[in-house]
């Protein structure tokens, strides 16, 4: 018998290739701004964050700072959702291991998460949904995780996290919840896979 009663994902890198909609969505605001477009390591950092993280790390003087809100608060994220790419195999996941077990998103999205579900043909197949906004402290703190814990009045082994940058590996952690690193082998998890498929061999192993 199966112990993990839930899985919970990350949004971006691990349910969506994201990269196109974020590069887009931060180049236009830069470039708005008469600024070069992000470097790599800029990108790595705005991909794993919230909106306001990225923003004041892209920007660090205060006036243009709040340019930048302005704009991309009149731009908003919606445009973008389009360029996003859902994983091989997550739809086929999904049939697969619900009802008899819960799923989850835990991402530090702010407020599109509902939308991006509904674009690409997810609604409905996430008993719950956790962004930013729903916690005190996103990733890399563990508020999200232990919030879809007391949701579905589950232990931490009971869950499984899938992610695929540093935050989510140290929210895990600190919720002390196994965590499965998706198509990154170098953050410390209990698992590593490059396909969601092998989360279903995951689960058969507890």
């Amino acid at each position: 018998m199966c112990n993990i009663k839930v899985i919970a994902f990350d949004c971006d890198g691990v349910l969506f290739n994201s990269e196109k909609a974020n590069t887009a969505y931060y180049d236009r605001i830069l470039n708005h701004l008469g600024l070069p477009e992000m470097t790599p390591e800029q990108f790595a950092f705005v991909h794993m964050h919230t909106v306001s993280d990225a923003l004041s790390y892209l920007f660090a003087e205060e006036k243009m700072l709040q340019q930048a809100y302005a704009f991309s608060k009149n731009t908003g994220y919606f445009d973008f959702i389009k360029l996003m790419e859902i994983e091989p195999y997550l739809k086929t996941l999904l049939e697969n291991v619900r009802p008899s077990i819960k799923t989850a998103v835990a991402t530090n999205r702010t407020n599109t998460m509902g939308q991006v579900l509904k674009e690409h043909g997810l609604e409905g197949q996430f008993d719950l949904v956790v962004c930013a906004l729903d916690v005190a402290q996103p990733k890399p703190y563990p508020d999200m995780l232990v919030k879809v814990l007391d949701h579905f009045e589950i232990a931490a082994h009971e869950m499984l996290f899938v992610g695929d940058s540093l935050l989510d590996a140290q929210a895990a952690i600190a919720a002390t919840v196994p965590f499965v690193a998706y198509g990154n082998a170098s953050l410390p998890a209990d698992h590593h896979i490059t396909t969601l498929k092998a989360l279903e061999d995951i689960i058969g192993f507890y």
